[in-house]
């Protein structure tokens, strides 16, 4: 029995700043459904804007609208059941197998102290199914290579069943392979996409728009191809990027 698609959310970003010029005020809105790629520098502020989106930080001014309503001011259940995080941290709790560690994905859903239902355990095995890990549903979760216990984090965050996914370096850890293959799939998930991402050239190719920080200051947001361009590389990086063809990969070089 395959799962429907989760309902994406609409993402809205209303000026906002936290700590004192680490993240200064940043507003864009993201269709439901669209994918957006963070960029910039180390220390450009792209964590601290996640942090917010996923509501780890409340942001010192401005606000952070899910589908039309502060997320702020909703219950803390009620968002996690709508937005799901794969961090750079993974858990420190080795003694869990896989497949337990995807069942933590179905906690907002669950009422009071009930325990899993059939239909957790549907989404947990058809997580583990998307991600080519049932064959290591039983593994204890700390025996895992960096790389797979990666696939693992976005197994749990789609068993959640989001509306926004929020990546922090979601291909850290990863062969070129399983980087390629696991942002083909969170595209394909169905939610809304905010991600982080250091590599340009799968920028290119996995982001519908882009916001591009320096200095924790928006210096641009809009689609792949009016954005990424090598003037605003240069601005953000440091760097001299040359174009290899029209859809956006680059060369790079120090700039002087």
């Amino acid at each position: 029995m395959s799962c429907p698609p989760p309902q994406p959310a609409a993402l809205e970003l209303d000026a906002v700043s936290w700590g004192r010029g680490i993240l200064s005020p940043v507003s864009l809105h993201l269709a439901p459904g669209r994918v957006l790629g963070v960029l910039g520098a180390n220390g450009a502020g792209k964590s601290t804007l996640l942090r917010l989106i996923y509501r780890f930080h409340r942001p010192e001014a401005g606000r952070v609208l899910l589908d039309g309503t502060d997320i702020n001011a909703l219950p803390a259940r009620q968002v996690a059941r709508r937005v799901a995080a794969v961090l750079q941290e993974q858990p420190t709790d080795f003694a869990l197998t896989v497949a337990e560690i995807v069942a933590l994905g179905r906690g907002p859903h669950r009422r009071g102290f009930a325990g899993p239902s059939a239909h957790d355990a549907h989404l947990v095995d058809h997580a583990l199914e998307r991600l080519s890990l049932g064959h290591l549903a039983a593994r204890a979760f700390g025996t895992l290579s960096g790389g797979e216990r990666q696939r693992v984090m976005i197994a749990r965050a789609l068993a959640q069943e989001p509306g926004l996914i929020v990546l922090d370096e979601p291909t850290n850890h990863l062969d070129i392979r399983h980087q390629l293959e696991v942002l083909r799939l969170v595209r394909g998930l169905g939610a809304t996409v905010v991600a982080s991402l250091h590599d340009l050239n799968l920028v290119a190719d996995f982001a519908d728009d882009l916001l591009v920080l320096a200095g924790g200051q928006a210096l641009a947001f809009g689609p792949v191809e009016d954005v990424l361009t090598p003037d605003l590389i240069a601005r953000a990086f440091g760097v001299t990027a040359t174009p290899r063809d029209m859809r956006a990969r680059f060369d790079f070089s120090l700039s002087h």
